[in-house]
């Protein structure tokens, strides 16, 4: 008749080790399988948005581009201040979808040819509540949201739709603001001809310190001085009517 031997208590321990790090390990993939998902979600939902903003410009020749420039602008100008690569992303991406919006303002206001009567602008100060609106939903974006809702916002509390002040206005909404400015300053307008590149950067260094941020007017005016080195061409928009 066979003997029996028993298993030495050290051999039932490695196998439990054995299992019990199997299962860690499963545990990991897992947990990365589901944040790599998360992520092609957020990269989905984010091109969408961006699809609706680009469809919003390609309407009007005037704005084209628009926002493809304040969001690399916005992008650069983080970049430069040292922030983290998270936050450089964010502020990069509120830049590209700040006027989106302008989906929900009549086109009658949005397309009007001259200059808005005090009753039309009540109607399109709304926009970046209703861009805000738009993306609030998706909480990977809530500082996004943020930067899209007080991207008119003003250092010395004159913008809008909160009138907020100084540091009570997101660092990112700030930069965008310098960035969505001086777009505006280089495109032109059915009542005045663009600025040029030197002209509307005194307007931005005159603003520093006023209505707008002082820190990302002085990256903002290194990054855009770099560009205009690399590129001599940089100067006014084609733009033929105004930003809003």
């Amino acid at each position: 008749m066979a003997t029996r031997v028993n298993a030495a208590p050290g051999d039932d321990l490695t196998v439990a080790y054995r299992r019990l790090n199997a299962a860690y390990q499963q545990t990991l993939r897992y947990a990365e399988d589901v944040r790599r998902l998360y992520q092609q979600v957020q990269r989905a939902i984010y091109q969408s948005l961006l699809g609706l903003a680009n469809a919003l410009e390609a309407k009007d020749a005037y704005t084209r581009g628009h926002s493809e420039r304040v969001g690399a602008w916005s992008r650069g100008v983080a970049a430069a201040l040292g922030l983290p690569p998270g936050e450089v992303d964010m502020i990069g991406q509120a830049g590209l979808l700040h006027d989106i919006g302008k989906i929900g303002i009549p086109e009658g206001v949005l397309r009007k040819p001259g200059a808005l009567d005090p009753e039309e602008w009540t109607v399109m100060r709304n926009h970046p509540l209703i861009g805000a609106q738009i993306v609030a939903p998706f909480d990977f974006f809530t500082g996004g949201a943020l930067m899209i809702r007080h991207h008119h916002e003003r250092w010395d509390g004159s913008g809008y739709p909160d009138g907020l002040a100084g540091d009570e206005i997101l660092l990112g909404a700030r930069i965008i603001a310098v960035a969505d400015v001086y777009d505006a300053l280089t495109s032109n307008r059915p009542y005045r001809a663009a600025l040029s590149h030197a002209t509307a950067l005194e307007h931005l260094t005159s603003a520093a310190g006023l209505t707008l941020d002082e820190d990302a007017v002085s990256a903002f005016v290194g990054l855009i001085e770099a560009l205009s080195t690399a590129k001599p061409d940089v100067g006014p928009r084609s733009a033929l009517r105004p930003s809003r």
